[in-house]
């Protein structure tokens, strides 16, 4: 890996030398865009919408629209007048449970790295934030951007993950959210049931991108000069289900064929199974009953004394 910056992570007086590199990477399949006929390269030219000219990257500047047609231009002059760009400090501002940041916040990830003799304090932070089970919140200035950040440790070593800002973050506004829908205890039931049976431990290895897959079997197919292997067509998602509680219970069925697990028959066929042998064992039990009437019928003209008479 290649270090992309350097700096400090400023802990109260403490200073630990870091150097910052990139924690992933995507595994999209690129492509470049080509010309149909002869596969060449299409090449993009950077010219000026009022004069036609092509322009270099020397005389290129930030310009910000305003509206109305009318452009604000920014210089490398007015970007180094702000507070930021040259600070290569990562400011602890304050510790806090990992819970309390909620997921949508974090934006990318970075390993950090100790440089020199900063292995010492490197290591005590990291022993700290793992003992407190806190994550620290950190001010950083990447690409010319003060962000909002966390450091928290993964596999022994410091995690930068960067932050959007609060107001970066969008606010859900659809008009269900004024519907009164009501959902019956019986359906909430079973779809607690469906979530039990479905349920398991994360492991991400488990799973991977099939569709990249295919695509580079494609390619590759391309490239030597063979056949490609159709993969298997994979079974279409049901259609909308009008009976919410039978598509609930089918799907609790097929997960637990699917666990192997055996199948629980449904409300109804357990009570249909029921009912005859109720019959049934109620058929067993009438001779029995009319059996203890009889005796009874003949204990009681036993115990009756005979009248004599005069």
């Amino acid at each position: 890996m290649r270090a992309i910056w350097k700096g400090a992570v400023s802990f109260g007086l403490v200073s630990i030398a870091v150097k910052l590199y990139s924690a992933t990477e995507e595994k999209d399949i690129r492509f470049h865009q080509v010309h149909r006929a002869d596969g060449g390269r299409i090449r993009y030219k950077r010219t000026c919408s009022v004069c036609g000219e092509e322009v270099t990257y020397d005389d290129i500047a930030k310009g910000y629209d305003i509206g109305g047609g009318e452009m604000v231009i920014l210089t490398d002059e007015d970007f180094a007048d702000l507070p930021l760009t040259t600070s290569h400090a990562i400011d602890v501002l304050e510790f806090v449970p990992a819970e309390q940041v909620d997921p949508i916040l974090y934006n990318k990830a970075y390993f950090l790295e100790p440089e020199g003799a900063a292995t010492k304090p490197y290591v005590l932070l990291r022993d700290a934030l793992t003992d407190s089970e806190r994550v620290a919140i950190v001010k950083v200035a990447l690409r010319q951007r003060e962000q909002l950040a966390t450091l928290r440790v993964r596999e022994g070593v410091l995690l930068l993950n960067t932050m959007l800002w609060p107001d970066e973050i969008r606010k859900p506004s659809f008009g269900f959210l004024d519907d009164d829908i009501q959902v019956r205890p019986p359906e909430l039931a079973m779809a607690s049931s469906l979530i039990d049976s479905m349920a398991g431990d994360f492991e991400p290895d488990a799973f991977t991108d099939d569709y990249r897959a295919a695509l580079q079997e494609v390619i590759d197919a391309k490239v030597e000069g063979r056949e490609v292997v159709q993969p298997e067509e994979v079974e279409e998602a049901p259609a909308a289900a009008v009976d919410l509680m039978a598509a609930l219970r089918a799907s609790v069925e097929r997960a637990r064929v699917a666990r192997g697990e055996p199948a629980e028959e449904a409300p109804a066929q357990a009570a249909a199974k029921k009912a005859p042998a109720k019959k049934a064992a109620a058929k067993k039990a009438a001779p029995r009953k009319a059996a203890k009437k009889t005796a009874a019928k003949k204990a009681g003209s036993a115990r009756t004394p005979t009248r004599k008479t005069a």
